[in-house]
């Protein structure tokens, strides 16, 4: 056959598979129609960051006077933003390039479909590969609601001509709510329209009550419990209709409403891949489709769409058929953070989920960070852990509060390992600074389960 390995998708997942499995001697190709690095390097995590850390150097200015500082907040420049953020993207791209052509692997720019079981169809060439991988990664998808093309996505957000001044942003998950936070802080008037309760779906209770405080706090209009209906022109901008009668007039609206696993056209059936009701690749432990030389990784197999998990799925896998180091990856007790603003960041089981299982203990802490009792700003950080009662076992660990996601990845070693409440409290802090109460945590705040 012409390759050993054939990996559709360009992404973080199918580039680490690639690299990893060209550095182990295979023969390795590898196409991608859009972009190298995929959504995370493009139109995701990094970008995103960039975003919000622009929002946060505006907040950082307002809150130096209480320091002594008089700096003169002037108005935000988009335009050079956005052409900052382009030059670092296209910076990180051509890493990823220079990466798999420096491992050895035959890159392809353009479409590849499955056109059997060992081959493919890539720009119109045919190809034969022993092993195939799909990374096809997901795309963000739009209510159907009458309307819903004036509306833009998560893709368009990061190439916007200029800030809106009106912003309504539909849904609750990561992307609502980080975006909420940069549209915010750069000056727009945020609307966030969401069907549940909070935000946050599946997260810590205490942790989506404290950022839907937060965000409140920040100047984001929560607008819970509530559908949107129909989006209508209204002169140069749009009105959002919605379930409780009202509207919200609005210059842009963003559907932040879930993600698709991007499966169509790819040929699987030709190849006898079987998918589910939504579009995911069915994989088992081992990472293998419904065809045992088939593999998929990433978010095309919709179980955890984080982009360390999506690496590392594609280093195991390469590892696995070419390295002789065959191995799996757990995806219980994966950290991960929310850029929201202030950001949050858990690692290991909230607890509603631990108290299912069993009787827990429950600590929480709620403080104003040293940086804005002297700052002003009305912002409190929330720190919290969860341990099971009969064994000590730190089940979660939770924070909403600047730098949570930093503070978070060193607690992620420790639950990982199965740290028990006593390894926390008798590790020794860093005094001053905010993460040193997840090791004075004392009292407990109450029982559950």
């Amino acid at each position: 056959m012409d390759f050993d390995l054939f990996v559709i998708g360009g992404g973080s997942a199918g580039v680490r598979c690639a690299r990893i499995a060209a550095g182990h001697g295979a023969r390795v190709g590898i196409a991608e129609d859009r972009f190298w690095g995929g959504t995370c390097v493009n139109i995701g995590c990094v970008p995103k960051k960039l975003l919000v850390q622009a929002g946060e150097y505006g907040a950082w200015a307002e809150d130096a006077a209480g320091f002594g500082w008089s700096i003169r907040k002037g108005p935000h420049d988009w335009g050079k933003l956005l052409a900052a953020k382009d030059r670092e993207i296209s910076r990180l791209a051509g890493i990823y390039r220079k990466l798999l052509d420096g491992a050895g692997a035959t890159i392809f720019d353009a479409r590849a479909r499955l056109t059997g079981p060992n081959s493919l169809d890539v720009g119109g060439r045919t190809i034969t590969a022993e092993r195939i991988v799909i990374a096809t990664g997901g795309h963000p998808t739009r209510l159907p609601i009458p309307g819903a093309e004036r509306g833009i996505v998560s893709d368009d957000a990061f190439y916007l001509p200029a800030l809106p001044k009106r912003v309504a942003i539909l849904g609750s998950g990561y992307i609502a709510v980080e975006f909420a936070g940069i549209f915010s802080a750069l000056g727009a008037a945020v609307d966030l329209v969401y069907r549940a309760p909070l935000p946050l779906r599946g997260f810590d209770h205490d942790l989506r009550e404290a950022l839907a405080e937060a965000l409140a706090s920040g100047g984001v209009t929560l607008h819970p419990g509530v559908t949107p209906e129909r989006i209508e022109a209204d002169g140069a901008g749009h009105r959002l209709l919605l379930s409780t009668g009202g509207a919200i007039a609005a210059d842009l609206v963003f559907f932040a409403t879930g993600r698709r696993p991007a499966t169509e056209n790819l040929g699987l059936e030709a190849a006898g891949v079987a998918v589910t009701a939504t579009g995911a690749v069915v994989v088992d432990a081992h990472l293998r489709t419904t065809q045992p030389h088939i593999f998929a990784i990433g978010d095309v197999t919709d179980r955890l769409n984080l982009t360390p998990v999506a690496t590392a799925e594609g280093h195991a896998l390469a590892d696995s058929l070419f390295g002789g180091k065959p191995r799996r990856i757990s995806l219980e007790n994966v950290p991960t953070a929310v850029f929201s603003t202030p950001p949050v960041a858990t690692v290991g089981l909230s607890e509603e989920a631990a108290a299912a299982r069993g009787k827990v203990d429950v600590y929480v802490s709620r403080f104003t960070p040293m940086r804005h009792t002297l700052s002003g700003r009305a912002r409190r950080s929330l720190m919290k852990l969860v341990v099971d009662q009969a064994s000590g076992r730190v089940l979660g660990a939770h924070m909403l509060g600047e730098d949570a996601p930093e503070i978070m990845q060193g607690l992620g070693i420790a639950v990982a390992m199965g740290a028990t409440k006593a390894d926390f409290d008798r590790t020794i802090g860093i005094h001053p600074t905010a993460a040193e109460e997840f090791v004075t945590l004392r009292t407990r705040t109450r029982e559950a389960g």
